[in-house]
């Protein structure tokens, strides 16, 4: 009976202090025992986060056997072997116009990258065109704005405003043009060669291949009422197109005064405020790694697509920044480069860029772009609002106290001294 009340608890709390000591002893032995026990692996964990990596990828915890395709992983370096701060699953953020499907007919061809091809980018889509000389790409409009870069050759573009002022005039490579949506537009393309050029649209799923087209409209209004509408008899309308002309061939148009004075008649013209010159603009920043040229509504009033053209020498990076009040939507017109996007989460992806790549960054999510070829990496920052706004790492962390900034990162104050006190934008060499 005393045996068995000795493990009894309210005996040998109170009455047995001998065993409930020993007790205690058996309780923390076994706890330090699988505490031991515990710490084993967690220490062979911690020495396991220094992953071996060597520069040519030779360990054997690099390696990739058996086949493998090696164009592609030329193209992607950055992707088959990520930097060791990428971490984490960031969806991709780069599609090439390469990959896109290219509908061709007689007076040139387009493609385009939508956000059925790049599916993260819900709020902008682009469009590659070329037109040959005559070439036309129809009258037609669309809802959303249409912001446009001249990669190559001249064309004549044409549009009228809701007051009917007649918009007639030329652009050249590295001109841009700004019609807002709804307003009927042309594009045709000059000689000698020609033309190429970007599209850009505020809307993610806009589908260039259905738009407002002239011919297909008329060609779906009963001729009485086109007769009706025009004043005219309805065989004025019997040789109509039996199919959308969309992108056809003709002849080149009429000499650019000609054609202004004769749209200009009974309403006036507005023959320059759709169209804008970078040529003639100072750059916005120039540093000796680069320069950009910020085009938004305080320098183009009638655009509501805000844009950056950023020139990286070799080398040169496009600074720690990100957007505050609108995702960026990229076109990569000559060079190469590789970005970084951080996420939330502890999240980062690395991609690498080059000509006729488009990229998207989600809003406020922080990114640099370096140029990683032996020549200048020129491309293009465009955002859905006419404004353009971003922050930079640099400016953020010079205007906070230096004090709190070292506590956060470690550096000495000498070092958050010496930033400088204006974003760089494009860091030098």
């Amino acid at each position: 009976m005393k045996l068995k009340s000795s493990f009894h608890r309210e005996d040998a709390d109170e009455h047995t202090p001998e065993i409930s000591h020993s007790r205690r002893s058996f309780l923390t032995a076994t706890g330090a025992a699988i505490a031991a026990a515990v710490a084993v692996p967690i220490a062979a964990a911690q020495e396991q986060t220094h992953v071996p990596r060597s520069p040519d990828h030779h360990f054997p915890n690099e390696q990739q056997p058996g086949p493998s395709n090696t164009v592609q992983d030329k193209l992607e370096p950055d992707s088959v072997w990520a930097p060791e701060t990428d971490g984490g699953t960031v969806p991709p953020f780069k599609y090439s116009f390469d990959l896109a499907h290219k509908e061709i007919d007689s007076g040139g061809w387009t493609r385009q990258v939508t956000v059925r091809e790049l599916a993260v980018s819900k709020t902008m889509a682009g469009v590659e065109m070329r037109l040959i000389a005559g070439g036309v790409r129809e009258l037609h409009w669309h809802v959303s704005a249409e912001w446009a870069f001249m990669i190559y050759g001249s064309a004549r573009i044409t549009a009228v405003d809701p007051e009917g002022k007649a918009f007639v005039n030329d652009v050249h490579e590295g001109d841009l043009w700004l019609f807002p949506g709804g307003l009927p537009h042309s594009i045709q393309g000059l000689g000698p060669d020609g033309c190429k050029f970007l599209l850009v649209f505020n809307q993610g799923d806009f589908d260039e291949f259905s738009t407002f087209l002239l011919s297909d409209w008329f060609k779906h209004t009963p001729k009485e009422v086109l007769a009706k509408n025009f004043n005219t008899p309805e065989a004025t309308f019997d040789k109509l197109p039996k199919e959308k002309l969309y992108i056809f061939a003709t002849d080149e148009p009429r000499s650019l005064q000609e054609e202004q004075e004769q749209t200009a008649q009974g309403t006036g013209a507005i023959h320059e405020k759709f169209v804008f010159r970078p040529g003639a603009m100072k750059p916005t920043k120039v540093t000796a790694g680069g320069e950009v040229k910020i085009i938004d509504n305080k320098v183009f009033p009638v655009t509501n697509i805000a844009a950056a053209l950023v020139r990286l020498k070799p080398g040169g990076l496009r600074e720690l920044h990100w957007h505050p009040l609108a995702p960026e939507w990229q076109y990569y017109v000559s060079g190469k480069g590789r970005m970084t996007i951080f996420e939330a989460g502890a999240k980062a992806r690395t991609m690498d860029f080059t000509t006729g790549d488009v990229g998207y960054i989600d809003i406020s999510r922080p990114h640099y772009i370096e140029n990683t070829g032996d020549e200048d990496l020129v491309f293009i920052e465009l955002f859905p609002l006419g404004e353009y706004q971003d922050i930079s790492a640099t400016e953020w962390l010079a205007h906070t106290p230096r004090r709190l900034v070292n506590e956060h990162l470690n550096t000495g104050e000498d070092f958050l001294r010496s930033l400088p006190k204006k974003e760089t934008v494009v860091v030098p060499l």
